[in-house]
């Protein structure tokens, strides 16, 4: 199993097939999982920092879809992802999948759970991926700082919620 430690971000891989990633927020459950429900609020903190999130397409409910598309500085990099909603469980859980649009047919099934630790939360992602090589290729993506920074700006947002 490895363990990486990326600022704030734990990252794990338990098994050959899965990433985990923990964080704790200054801030109630309740705000952390708000911030992830709705377009105007995964405008502000979602992706990394140089990149911008020009639509956001979201059903915030089971069986509803999303996708996301980034645009980076002067508009020359863009990504995409989509998914599906599977499991919305307010304010403790979410289950989704997940798929960025350059590797098309490589999709991992993430869970988000938020854990109350006495006005704190402890966020665990979970991605499971349908291979060692799906899982390995993320990895080596480099996602875990993409992923840290993220966090960080959740980090952030929360704080505005919070007033």
């Amino acid at each position: 199993m490895v363990q990486k430690k990326v600022g704030a971000l734990t990252l794990t891989t338990p098994s050959d097939r899965e990433i985990v990633m923990t964080r704790e927020f200054d801030a109630p459950r309740e705000l952390v999982f708000e911030a992830h429900s709705k377009c105007e609020h995964l405008e502000k903190w979602w992706g990394p920092r140089k990149y911008k999130l020009e639509l956001c397409e979201m059903d915030f409910r089971p069986g509803g879809k999303y996708r996301f598309l980034h645009r980076g500085p002067a508009g020359l990099e863009e990504h995409g992802f989509r998914g599906e909603y599977r499991e919305i469980a307010p304010p403790e859980r979410i289950v989704w999948t997940f798929e960025w649009e350059g590797m098309p047919g490589h999709v991992s099934v993430d869970t988000l759970t938020l854990e109350n630790i006495g006005g704190r939360t402890k966020l665990i992602a979970d991605s499971l991926f349908d291979s060692k090589e799906d899982r390995d290729g993320m990895l080596q993506s480099g996602m875990e700082e993409g992923a840290a920074e993220t966090y960080d700006r959740l980090a952030e947002f929360v704080e505005t919620m919070k007033q």
